[in-house]
């Protein structure tokens, strides 16, 4: 009896340690639809700088955070591609931003991937961070405005994906 008290005495203080450190995130407030996205400069795989949103400008952006060592990551940037090719003379463009990991390991993991978007090395996590990333992939669309308009948190298929991007490219700038 004393020791099913003590495994859930355990249990408890366990339960309420994680919901502590749940609390205790990141203060940077969780962007929402509607609001400005915030706006920086990154590093191109290709070189050169991308300076978000000026360069960008009356385009429909979205901002895909991803690493290396994300399974769901590879395949949804490949299964993507093919939805850029088709959707960038209307207005897309496609940022996939690599999180904290260095050119060279980019480099490798796209390689034999064909892609053919725009790839930014976000080396220290300062974007993600504004972006309030918690896990990868997460991707962002933003319309021509400038305006975050919807967010998907984890893998995407290509055909909502197009659904959000067809939706934006078909509204008219204000």
């Amino acid at each position: 009896m004393e020791q099913i008290k003590l495994k859930t005495l355990g249990y408890g203080l366990l339960l309420t340690l994680l919901l502590v450190l749940a609390g205790c995130g990141s203060s940077q407030p969780q962007l929402q639809n509607g609001q400005p996205a915030p706006g920086f400069s990154l590093p191109r795989l290709e070189g050169g700088r991308a300076d978000f949103p000026g360069g960008f400008a009356g385009q429909v952006v979205a901002i895909r955070f991803w690493a290396d060592w994300c399974p769901f990551c590879e395949e949804e940037m490949s299964d993507l591609e093919p939805v850029y090719q088709e959707l960038k003379d209307r207005g897309l463009t496609m940022l996939a931003v690599n999180v904290r990991q260095d050119a060279d390991t980019a480099e490798r993991f796209i390689r034999d991937l064909g892609i053919s978007y725009g790839v930014l090395l976000d080396e220290e996590g300062a974007v993600a961070r504004a972006y309030g990333v918690m896990g990868l992939p997460t991707t962002f669309f933003v319309d021509r405005e400038g305006v975050l308009r919807a967010k998907i948190l984890g893998e995407s298929t290509p055909d909502v994906f197009t659904g959000i991007v067809n939706e934006l490219l078909a509204e008219t700038p204000k």
